[in-house]
């Protein structure tokens, strides 16, 4: 069994995260997140974030991929391994840009706007289950503090 320096419990958070119980609890939310999304969205043939893609793509459908990468705030190689997954299971479509030779176009493929209905009740399922017992006081009190968050991190120097 392993032993303990700081009498922490096993199941608790780290000693270490005294200092930022926020963020460790936002780690973990995210993780369980993920996970619960993993397992809803492989009843439909996806991997988690892929279904970011489809989101934005039934938004503003055929955008470049440089467009999706500043939408989803994520590294530029994380999409194109995203798109390009989703391009060979023919749920979008890349095409060079008539407009520019080096971008990409992404739209989504008929199997893809399809897809998108079952995005949106995943999502309602991820959503009901994350939620469940809040109240809606709660609820938008939770996604109040979370955009104060963004916010701040994304604004800190």
């Amino acid at each position: 069994m392993a032993k303990s320096r700081h009498n922490q419990a096993p199941d608790g958070p780290p000693t270490m995260a005294a200092g930022g119980p926020v963020g460790y609890a936002l780690v973990q939310a995210a993780k369980a997140h993920k996970a619960h999304a993993a397992v809803l969205l492989r009843e439909i043939g996806l991997y988690p974030a892929q279904e970011l893609v489809l989101m934005h793509l039934w938004d503003v459908d055929d955008r470049s991929q440089a467009d999706l990468v500043r939408s989803l705030n994520l590294d530029a190689s994380t999409v194109t391994r995203t798109v390009a997954r989703l391009d060979e299971q023919g749920i979008v479509r890349r095409r060079p840009s008539a407009d520019d030779g080096r971008a990409v176009i992404v739209s989504l493929t008929p199997r893809g706007r399809a897809l998108c209905d079952e995005v949106g009740r995943v999502w309602g399922e991820l959503e009901a289950a994350a939620t469940s017992g809040m109240s809606d006081r709660q609820r938008a009190d939770l996604i109040r503090g979370l955009r104060r968050i963004t916010v701040a991190l994304s604004t800190a120097d």
